[in-house]
């Protein structure tokens, strides 16, 4: 399996020549370093939250356009693509297959914003290997302890790094794929991810200082 960061926290995972897209959203295309026509062999697409990061209808009616992707999500983000007549299968808790891909989801909760009410908001466990519990640190997902994976948010206006490194102490998977990072300038985002890897060295967990387009990981 093969998983790659294309900004914030759009993560492309390929396997057996299948490609599984999850929150393409506005962040990751700002700047013009993604495009939806790199996506155009994606046959299946997560939102997991109806937030602007991670959700953005004209890019993701744009994507699917181009590529015929099937798009899997909650209510609250369905009920959106309805407005525009776009398809999609709900999947809020329970087991879906995408390919190879096997998707259990759950919902959590995402942590606390200044004057933002909490949206509905799914995370995964794919292939039983990668733990993507999204914008939360919710004590159930400890559940996962010992996982091979975690995608962890890495910097948000919901959190701060003393509370993110102990809820990935605690959880401790084997290793760590950072997201939630695209309002930061690189130097940050190198110095940041250098403290995060000094920080989970010294827990025994292997920390990917990934953060540019495209590059990734193989699990």
């Amino acid at each position: 399996m093969k998983i790659s960061k294309y900004l914030h926290s759009c993560l492309l995972f390929e396997l057996d020549g299948y490609q599984l897209l999850f929150d393409p959203g506005k962040f990751s295309f700002a700047e013009g370093l993604v495009t939806p026509q790199l996506f155009v062999d994606v046959r299946t697409i997560v939102i997991t939250h109806i937030h602007p990061d991670h959700f953005d209808i004209d890019i993701l009616k744009i994507i699917v356009e181009l590529s015929g992707a099937v798009v899997v999500t909650n209510s609250q983000v369905g009920r959106e693509l309805d407005k525009i007549n776009l398809k999609y299968i709900i999947l809020e808790e329970g087991t879906h297959r995408a390919g190879p891909f096997k998707l259990q989801a759950f919902p959590v909760r995402h942590e606390l914003i200044m004057d933002n009410p909490l949206p509905q908001m799914t995370g995964f466990l794919i292939n039983n290997k990668v733990l993507h519990p999204v914008d939360s640190m919710e004590e159930k997902l400890l559940n996962f302890k010992g996982i091979e994976l975690l995608i962890m948010v890495s910097m948000a206006p919901f959190a701060n790094e003393p509370t993110i490194s102990a809820f990935a102490d605690e959880l401790h998977p084997k290793q760590i794929l950072p997201v939630h990072d695209g309002f930061a300038k690189d130097f940050f985002i190198l110095q940041r991810y250098a403290a995060y890897k000094k920080h989970f060295d010294n827990q025994g967990i292997k920390f990917h200082e990934i953060y540019k387009v495209g590059d990734g990981i193989s699990l």
